[in-house]
């Protein structure tokens, strides 16, 4: 069968099938439905791959806490009604609770999930950003994980809206724990950038390679913070990186860091890099403007980073 995105196949599950069930058999229930919790197809990153584990028709319902008694007879109305089937896709599964698993038609397990809507946040982040979100909530989440519950979709929010406004209050950091996460990035890269060619100097090859993949990993991870875009996991990092607007001079650079040349070749693509993110800093503005150094033969530039507090300029 053909290929169809999973937030499409998500979408069209609610609209023609899910959402028919709750009006039959709950009429009455206030509900908020989408798709937040997990998966390439929440990136908008899943492919015919993705389709042989963890990937099929599926929705998350939401009901208010005053509604929370009613999830059994929900769970219960579904499991009876809902196809073996829809548009071809297997719509149960077998394997273990929490993720689909891996499609069969003779199993009982389905896509279709009730939860109490402020306990599934505290169970997917620790808090419930509906009661506002913390500093230490902020630098204890997983980007990972902000991508995901403020990607995917909400196809239906029957709530007031208040599975909107979650997502919303999860958009981005505050200014401040944005300054801190972004110095943060940088000073775990000053405390490797000058490593390649040290270990390239004592015979290291392999070890300058590896300083190096790490160096780009971080860059790119910092690239989308400035871009504000929350880092994905190491799978998709590079595709993710790769979609931002004046991506390719990074991408190109670190292709010669990591290149089959010499440390002085894998030194200047590295130089590059890194002089081209230090300018995305800048243009964040949130922070006086940093001044390139005049020496280019260390891997980077030196910049002069402001305080936390400096006014944006």
């Amino acid at each position: 069968m053909a290929f169809l995105p999973g937030l499409t196949l998500a979408r069209r599950y609610h609209d023609e099938v899910v959402a028919p069930i709750l009006r039959r058999r709950c009429p009455d229930l206030p509900y908020a439905a989408g798709l937040l919790d997990g998966g390439s197809e929440l990136l908008g990153l899943d492919t015919a791959r993705s389709t042989d584990h963890d990937w099929g028709p599926r929705v998350q319902l939401f009901v208010p806490a005053a509604e929370a008694a009613r999830i059994p007879g929900v769970r219960a109305a579904l499991d009876a009604d809902l196809p073996l089937e829809f548009l071809g896709w297997p719509t149960r599964f077998a394997g273990e609770d929490g993720r689909l698993g891996v499609p069969d038609p003779a199993a009982s397990r389905h896509g279709v999930s009730v939860d109490e809507l402020a306990g599934w946040w505290r169970d997917r982040l620790g808090f419930d950003p509906g009661a506002g979100v913390a500093t230490a909530d902020w630098l204890a989440t997983p980007t990972q994980r902000l991508a995901e519950v403020t990607g995917g979709a909400v196809f239906h929010d029957g709530l007031g809206g208040a599975l909107t406004a979650r997502r919303t209050a999860l958009a981005w950091y505050p200014p401040d724990v944005w300054r801190h996460v972004l110095a943060a990035a940088w000073t775990r890269i000053a405390q490797a950038e000058h490593l390649p060619g040290r270990c390239a100097e004592v015979g290291d090859d392999v070890g300058s390679r590896v300083v190096v993949a790490g160096l780009a990993r971080d860059l790119m991870r910092l690239g989308l913070l400035l871009r504000r875009r929350w880092p994905p996991y190491d799978k998709w990092l590079g595709t993710v990186f790769g979609r931002l607007d004046g991506a390719e001079p990074v991408i190109a650079a670190l292709a010669d860091a990591l290149g089959p040349g010499d440390w002085t070749r894998r030194q200047a693509g590295l130089i590059e890099a890194l002089e081209t993110v230090a300018e995305w800093t800048d243009e964040t503005g949130l922070a006086r403007r940093c001044a390139p150094g005049a020496d280019r033969s260390t891997a980077a530039r030196s910049w002069c980073c402001a305080p936390s507090g400096s006014p944006p300029r």
